[in-house]
């Protein structure tokens, strides 16, 4: 059954939602990221032995654990005899609206994958992916596991069942993404949304997520930057990022063909052609905010096809 012994593994940030897209689009960054070490042990059971990076905040019970729980449901259908030891090591912050608990479920199980001799395909493996999500905020979103596992762009057609689709993109797409040093908690973002959408507000969107789709598809990098424009849940949601408005027109202005809200927030990222589109955009991005004298970070990253990406393993 196991080919290897121990795996340290990265497992990326994300994008959910890419604008227009709540709750059913994603992509995969290059950085940040998490990184999970996973080893066997002739102990019993799945043990989380050590988390750095959390300030904490994370449960060492695996089963508690967002890392851990799909450890432990894949141990329990294998079947496996003895148990693993599993490192956490927080290397993205969280509460950012860039996926970090998506990011330690996807390491946790995409690691155990990396121990067996016939590792399995990534349909099998989002289930256990998203029970992570379900220890996290209570429901199995996928529009940040499924881009952390499958790397790229992925649509999320269905959640129940599990029905994930990877997009092709350009290759010289880039995101600046730029991390705000607040938290705003996912709860909240969902609490404050509309539970009403007018018609025609609904058409616009939909009709954005098949343009950028076909924007993506087609590497029409003009459709691409029609079809970004989120007028349901951004215009509800910005208004708990301070200097969303101004740092979204500062990316625009720089050339970025698009900017919206990661995930919850308060990240903000822009799509740029290029990397160096990407870091002017990301650039005035970050001085607008420094003008407002609240402190980022700033991330500059192609699109992210591979996934978690294995560092170590014996």
């Amino acid at each position: 059954m196991f080919a290897y012994n121990y795996v340290r593994i990265f497992a990326p940030a994300t994008i959910a939602n890419v604008g227009c897209g709540f709750d059913v689009m994603g992509l995969a960054l290059n950085e940040p990221g998490d990184e999970i070490v996973v080893s066997r042990s002739d102990k019993p059971g799945v043990r989380i032995t050590d988390i750095t990076g959390d300030g904490g905040l994370l449960p060492r019970d695996a089963e508690k654990n967002t890392a851990g729980i799909g450890l432990v449901k894949l141990w329990e259908k294998l079947g496996a005899e003895g148990g693993l030891e599993v490192e956490i090591h927080k290397k993205m912050p969280m509460g950012s609206g860039l996926g970090s608990s998506a990011a330690s479920a996807v390491g946790g199980v995409a690691a155990f994958n990396a121990l067996l001799e016939t590792p399995m395909p990534n349909e099998q493996l989002l289930p256990y992916i998203l029970e992570g999500e379900r220890v996290a905020c209570g429901t199995p979103h996928a529009d940040n596991a499924a881009p952390g596992l499958y790397g790229g762009f992925v649509l999320v057609r269905s959640s129940d069942p599990v029905d994930v689709i990877p997009i092709n993109s350009p290759e010289d797409l880039y995101a600046a993404v730029l991390h705000p040093h607040i938290e705003i908690l996912t709860e909240d973002t969902r609490r404050i949304l509309r539970k009403n959408i007018p018609l025609s507000l609904a058409v616009r969107q939909w009709a954005n997520v098949g343009g950028l789709i076909a924007g993506l598809l087609n590497r029409d990098y003009d459709l691409i930057s029609r079809s970004l424009p989120d007028v349901v849940i951004e215009p509800v949601r910005s208004v708990l990022i301070p200097g969303f408005d101004a740092v979204k027109h500062s990316a625009l202005d720089s050339g970025a063909l698009g900017c919206s809200i990661s995930g919850s927030g308060p990240s903000i990222f822009a799509l740029c052609r290029g990397e160096e589109q990407a870091r002017r955009s990301g650039k005035a991005m970050q001085q607008t905010l420094d003008r407002l004298e609240l402190e980022s970070d700033l991330y500059i990253s192609p699109i992210n096809n591979e996934g978690p990406k294995i560092l170590e393993r014996k």
